[in-house]
């Protein structure tokens, strides 16, 4: 079975609200010139930015095409996902379908606007809810299938890694992700951080070298990974710009030095993992989604291949080369809690399918683990919500009682800690007109609805349900202690400008969120896979997060290049 993806897409998180039905007069409106017989309806449902509606084509009471008409989605998960409940749901000429996994709730809403039109024809339709699936298919035992390389995760490192093998001349190359839809979750990323001598550092007049970056990795971040890794990574780093470019994506916004962005206000990771999706499908890759790994196949201690399973049935992909690209672990509760105390009972801002799925399998084989308890902690993120929120500098914590509690600048689980202690562990972030204008993230998420915006401190603590007296008594002693005036109780010495005491003011409810693992895997600088003894595993590559590794999006983009180009050499030299 072979899926080709041309998409874009998301995850979930929200609430749950019922259809509405249409009065008779819009319902005469919709169906304006249609043929007999035939019907053309809007219904409504909500999803993981509430209400959206879609058109519903019906020819002789079939259903033969739906059409998005209006919804607040995240774009790049409803991008990807509508397409394919759209078929599902055109197939089985009902909304009682699977949803799509990685998109739960916009699939949730697709399905309820969907059972408004049918319910406003006067058919009968179950309610739609979030358990709401298909029929069940009673699994079996599917034939083996041959190939030479096998990736399995569709994210980054799993697509670099894929269309890597393929230009250096694999002709054979299967993709497996478990979810419905790709690209992990590089999709949501603002910005492709670590690459060097690109286009847009030449245009800002900056002059950078691998030598530079190497330095840049031991002495100032402090990296721990080996440094045949970090000189392999500094590498990758310096070709990532054209690499990515001869694929059309142009990442023209430079900033602190090695950062970047499609555009000042466009995010670098839905151009970067929509122009890898596209091209994964231009090389002919087999692409197969909702197929998840469950166990390498190991023959006398080589990788020949991977076991399966799909809403079919269990198979065997047996291959030459094995990548390993599923991800950490952030969405797993019990392999944080082994790992790393505490961080459990943290939300994720990571994407669903990060479950560690492998973990227990190279425990079992001996495969060599390092770092598990490592993590990476993103100190604010919108409530109710995955989405990485904040930016720049001289912004407030408060609580609901509208108090400072720490100092802004901690983070990781000293201010995870924090937050959980307010009362009813809520807290939010406060800023002023100059941040807003100074910060793309801000703005959007203003724009989007998920900010609150208020003209005078009052109305912002009314809005968001905080002591009125005591922000307007917080942001007043904040604005002395910048100025000298008053000594501060978290801060010893400001940075940061005061806070614009004529408005307009924003706030958002926000939480820590446990955002990446850094443990995993034990992979050498060609991304080969390390057993418990110091040996390469023959035939197994990893790269991503799903390997020990100190480095992030960019890093798994560059391991992913270089696992597809050794698997390449792997396969020509056998």
């Amino acid at each position: 079975m072979k899926k080709k993806i041309f998409a874009l897409a998301m995850a979930a998180s929200a609430f749950m609200v019922g259809c509405s039905n249409q009065n008779a007069d819009t319902a005469d409106k919709n169906n304006s010139g249609a043929s007999k017989g035939d019907s053309i309806l809007e219904g409504t449902g909500h999803g993981y930015g509430g209400e959206l509606k879609v058109k519903v084509t019906t020819q002789d009471g079939k259903i033969t095409d739906l059409e998005l008409v209006s919804q607040n989605e995240t774009n790049v998960v409803i991008e990807r996902a509508f397409p394919v409940i759209k078929d599902r749901i055109i197939e089985a000429q009902s909304p009682i379908v699977d949803s799509v996994s990685g998109a739960t709730f916009s699939s949730f809403g697709v399905k309820s606007a969907v059972a408004d039109v049918l319910k406003q024809q006067g058919q009968e339709v179950e309610t739609i809810t979030f358990a709401t699936k298909g029929p069940e298919v009673e699994k079996k035992d599917l034939e083996a299938v041959q190939t030479q390389v096998v990736v399995v995760g569709g994210g980054p490192a799993g697509l670099s890694a894929a269309i890597e093998a393929k230009e250096n001349g694999v002709k054979d190359v299967i993709v497996i992700e478990k979810l419905d839809i790709l690209s992990g979750n590089g999709k949501f990323d603002l910005d492709f951080v670590d690459i060097i001598d690109t286009e847009a550092q030449k245009a800002n007049g900056i002059q950078d070298s691998v030598e530079d970056f190497v330095k840049y990795l031991k002495e100032e971040k402090k990296v721990w990974d080996t440094d045949a890794r970090i000189l392999a990574q500094a590498k990758g780093a310096a070709t990532a710009d054209q690499w990515l470019r001869a694929m059309g994506t142009e990442l023209n916004y430079n900033f602190d030095l090695r950062n970047h962005m499609s555009e000042w206000d466009r995010y670098a990771g839905e151009q970067i993992q929509e122009n890898m999706e596209k091209k994964a499908n231009e090389l002919g890759i087999d692409i197969r989604t909702g197929t998840k790994g469950l166990d390498l196949i190991l023959t006398d201690g080589k990788a020949t291949g991977v076991k399966v399973e799909n809403k079919n049935g269990y198979y065997d992909i047996n291959a030459d080369v094995v990548i390993v690209a599923t991800g950490g672990f952030s969405s797993n509760k019990e392999l944080l809690e082994k790992y790393a105390p505490g961080t459990e009972t943290l939300t994720t801002s990571n994407q669903m399918g990060t479950t560690g799925d492998f973990i227990p399998v190279f425990e079992k084989n001996n495969i060599a683990l390092d770092k598990m308890d490592v993590t990476r902690i993103f100190p604010i993120i919108n409530s109710a919500r995955r989405d990485l929120t904040g930016g720049g500098a001289g912004y407030l914590f408060v609580n609901k009682e509208g108090n400072r509690f720490i100092d802004e600048s901690k983070r990781e689980m000293e201010l995870a800690s924090a937050i959980q202690s307010q009362t009813d562990g809520k807290i939010y972030y406060i800023y002023d007109q100059k941040l807003y204008d100074k910060t793309y993230r801000l703005q959007k998420h203003t724009k989007a609805g998920y900010h609150t915006k208020a003209d005078s401190l009052e109305e912002l603590a009314e809005k968001l349900g905080i002591d009125a007296a005591n922000l307007k008594e917080t942001v007043a002693n904040y604005n002395k202690a910048v100025a000298g005036e008053i000594k501060d109780e978290f801060v010893e010495e400001f940075t940061t400008e005061a806070f614009n005491v004529d408005g307009p003011f924003y706030g958002v409810q926000v939480e820590s969120a446990i955002h990446m693992t850094r443990g995993g895997v034990v992979a050498n600088e060609k991304a080969q896979v390390m057993d418990n003894d110091g040996k390469v595993v023959e035939g197994l590559y990893a790269a991503g997060e799903v390997t020990a590794t100190s480095q992030a999006y960019s890093a798994a983009v560059i391991f992913g290049r270089i696992s597809g180009e050794e698997a390449a050499k792997f396969i020509a030299n056998k």
